[in-house]
């Protein structure tokens, strides 16, 4: 498996627009990630939901503390580098993460009234939009020569895993909007 990953990825890198791939590849950074998910967590604190802004800070925090250990025990050598530690992608992982929770977190919390009257259906917006940007993330890491296509695909793999207990807080503070 390994070896096919590496034939597939060596015939990926660098295709594609090298400014496009990298902007892709940076929407997994923490320095565009993270102020997103802090956006809602500061928004989810606006509305007093104190429960779901702590669960969503715990969620964003459990990437490093999953993903650094397993980089680490499988050592694998990145793509264009002899350096080592690239399974699974931190950038994938923390986009999937940082835009999924953000979707769960904006889900969960009642509308502004701007968004109240306006026809579109916003209950699948937020996941599409978060999908969207983590498959664009782990595409331009693919393209750019950042990751093999199995670093991206673990961490796509990770991402619900580590969402699980923010989609159950999200859920019931739904139910408890609503009702």
């Amino acid at each position: 498996m390994l070896r096919l990953d590496e034939r597939v990825g060596a015939k990926l890198f660098e295709r594609g627009p090298a400014g496009l791939t990298q902007v892709f590849s940076d929407l997994g950074g923490m320095p565009v990630a993270l102020p997103v998910l802090t956006c809602a967590i500061a928004y989810a604190l606006w509305h007093r939901a104190l429960r779901l802004a702590v669960y969503a800070a715990l969620t964003m925090a459990a990437v490093p503390a999953l993903v650094i250990p397993l980089k680490v025990a499988t050592a694998r050598q990145g793509p264009l580098t002899e350096a080592v530690n690239y399974y699974p992608s931190g950038h994938t992982a923390t986009a999937a993460v940082a835009y999924g929770a953000t979707a769960l977190v904006l889900l969960a919390l009642p509308r502004p009234a701007w968004l109240r009257e306006a026809s579109w259906p916003r209950a699948w917006m937020m996941p599409v939009a978060a999908i969207l940007l983590t498959t664009a993330t782990g595409i331009g890491l693919v393209l750019h020569g950042y990751h093999w296509p199995l670093d991206v695909l673990a961490s796509w793999c990770l991402g619900p895993l580590v969402l699980a207990p923010l989609w159950w807080v999200s859920c019931r503070s739904r139910r408890r909007s609503s009702g």
